[in-house]
């Protein structure tokens, strides 16, 4: 998972390598933090020598890598690539559900409270749900709901689509709605396509599987992939260094 010192790591690769012709992004990740990816995103603009960078999806960019994705002049991606919603998801501790969406535990809230609103009746049903929720974690959802728009529109709109920077915002969140509202893909790790993320006005190269660039680039991605789920939790490299985290002995358990 992307975390904050991912972004360290990274910054220390790019100090010892010479970017002046810019710098381009092969990622692999299911996501992670929004944050990290926002710190991501700042430290390749400023470390490229062109001020900004390009993304290559050879396999998955989901959530928080989507977002680095964002922060990308172009993303090139095969057919079978996949970028995904930047919704954030929340760890409920002590239930069956485990994570689940800020969305739907916001709507879910509010809709039952509009419920108990309009009720006539009996009330202690509607009472004894709402019980459940504390008031304070809900505005801690919206907080996060807002952060992780906020973080994709930003990036967006100071980079691949500054042509977006005047528009209102509720314009800009129209055209990026398959990434921001959950419930146009039903579900949160659901793939966004290249042909379909094209159509959000995301800058996107075509990588042809029939490419030798592809060719390279996904046997860069299995190897790498295949190093990660064996040996290490995550891998961060360049031609010539590499930063790998370990697994945990209790990871390994």
């Amino acid at each position: 998972m992307i975390e904050d010192t991912d972004a360290d790591m990274i910054e220390g690769l790019l100090q010892k390598m010479d970017l002046s012709k810019g710098l381009v992004l092969i990622i692999n990740s299911p996501g992670g933090s929004g944050l990290a990816a926002e710190r991501i995103i700042n430290v390749c603009r400023n470390y490229s020598g062109t001020g900004e960078y390009w993304a290559i999806v050879p396999n998955k960019a989901k959530s928080a890598a989507t977002m680095i994705c964002f922060g990308a002049s172009k993303i090139y991606m095969g057919v079978t690539s996949e970028l995904g919603p930047v919704d954030p998801q929340m760890h409920i501790h002590n239930s069956s559900i485990g994570i689940i969406s800020a969305n739907i535990l916001v709507e879910s809230y509010k809709d039952l409270f509009n419920r108990a609103v309009q009720e006539d009746g009996n009330l202690e049903p509607y009472l004894q749900q709402l019980a459940n929720y504390d008031e304070r974690e809900i505005k801690v959802y919206e907080s996060a709901i807002e952060l992780s728009t906020d973080i994709a529109i930003r990036t967006l709109t100071s980079g691949m689509l500054k042509e977006l920077s005047e528009e209102k915002e509720d314009v800009i969140k129209e055209k990026l709605n398959m990434f921001l509202e959950p419930r146009v893909k039903k579900i949160h790790g659901r793939p966004i396509y290249r042909d379909e993320a094209e159509t959000s006005g995301i800058k996107i190269d075509r990588m042809e599987t029939s490419g030798k660039l592809w060719d390279l680039v996904f046997e860069l991605y299995i190897r790498t992939n295949n190093y990660v789920t064996t040996k290490v939790a995550k891998c961060i490299e360049s031609k010539e260094h590499s930063f790998a985290a370990r697994i945990s002995d209790k990871e390994e358990e």
